[in-house]
């Protein structure tokens, strides 16, 4: 394998995932947001009886107490695995990654989660440099045994919450001439104001971006702001057609990616554990390019006028009255009972 190897999902599935697992002779460090998918636990678990060291560490129970990882805890502990919680000093560990026997380190932006190895668009970095795989392990380590974590050793790797905005920032600054970017959420002011001044100075912007009503209520304001906010300086964004977003890509100039966990919004940058990995091998960047084309031709403009996001949030369940939005176009007519102002 070349030192970075790039996984695009649901292309792939789960099966460079898999055959990692089953190569592992030594140890396996996994960190994961959600961990629910059968085929990758029992992977797990028989590396665990031919004798794999194998540590697992999973987001513990939401505020809400929803817990995605109870099913999964519970049998990788009757199988004797070493299974706990993140690091409590995180509002959730969102970064996924793994590493496999101290010599491959796997930054991913999917979850372990079916959906996510077969409906999502996903990405995953496989890296053999020496000073990124420590650094993933270390901290990997820190969090395990509760102990502070200085990231520092690789240049690629990114972390959250410690310079994670500020290098999304200075991306996003150095771009010259095109920025493609495939994320969930565009909620953070410095980036929303680094992305509208990228395009003020020429730069041609791809966005893709999730539909409107997919944000959580309390989100809607910021989220759709932002995008409305890149919309107005003229950012084409978009939404895939065949597909559900859920990674997080940034395609810089055809020449600098970064691929992770990374949300672009302020609980990611300031809460929340987070990993990414900014490369610029050229077989990665060339298939990132050939990703972004098909994605991009297999996509709709999002409609971010009063009416488009109030028919879209009214059809999904409501949210259209925290942006002040009116009620006076057709949809809304259609259903006067339920909109009327």
């Amino acid at each position: 394998m070349s030192e970075r190897q790039l996984f695009v999902l649901p292309d792939e599935s789960a099966k460079p995932f898999v055959e990692a697992i089953q190569a592992a002779q030594k140890s396996l460090r996994i960190k994961m947001f959600v961990f629910s998918d059968p085929e990758l636990l029992k992977a797990v678990i028989a590396a665990h009886d031919r004798g794999v060291k194998v540590q697992v560490m999973l987001n513990a129970a939401r505020r809400s107490g929803e817990d995605d990882n109870k099913a999964v805890r519970k049998a990788l502990e009757k199988a004797g695995i070493q299974v706990q919680d993140s690091n409590p000093e995180f509002g959730i560990t969102h970064e996924k990654s793994m590493v496999v026997d101290e010599r491959v380190a796997f930054v991913k932006s999917l979850n372990w989660a079916t959906k996510n190895l077969t409906e999502t668009r996903d990405y995953a970095v496989a890296t053999s440099h020496p000073k990124g795989v420590r650094e993933v392990m270390d901290g990997f380590d820190a969090d395990w045994h509760r102990q502070s974590f200085k990231p520092g050793l690789s240049d690629h790797l990114i972390w959250c919450p410690n310079d994670g905005r500020e290098r999304i920032a200075q991306f996003i600054d150095e771009a010259k001439h095109t920025l493609f970017v495939q994320n969930e959420r565009y909620q953070d002011q410095v980036i929303i104001e680094r992305l509208v001044r990228a395009r003020i100075r020429g730069v041609k912007i791809h966005l893709m971006a999730r539909p409107p009503h997919c944000l959580k209520k309390e989100k809607i304001v910021e989220g759709v702001g932002g995008l409305r906010i890149l919309d107005d300086v003229g950012v084409k964004i978009h939404k895939l057609k065949h597909l559900k977003l859920h990674g997080k890509m940034l395609l810089r100039d055809d020449s600098r990616a970064i691929v992770g966990s990374i949300n672009l919004a302020p609980g990611s940058f300031d809460d929340r554990r987070e990993l990414a990995i900014e490369f610029g091998d050229d077989d990665m960047i060339g298939r990132l390019q050939k990703i972004a084309r098909h994605d991009w031709k297999h996509s709709h403009p999002l409609d971010l006028s009063d009416e488009g996001l109030f028919a879209d949030l009214e059809k999904h369940g409501g949210g259209s009255e925290k942006l002040v939005l009116r009620a006076d176009h057709a949809y809304a007519k259609k259903h006067p009972s339920k909109h009327a102002q």
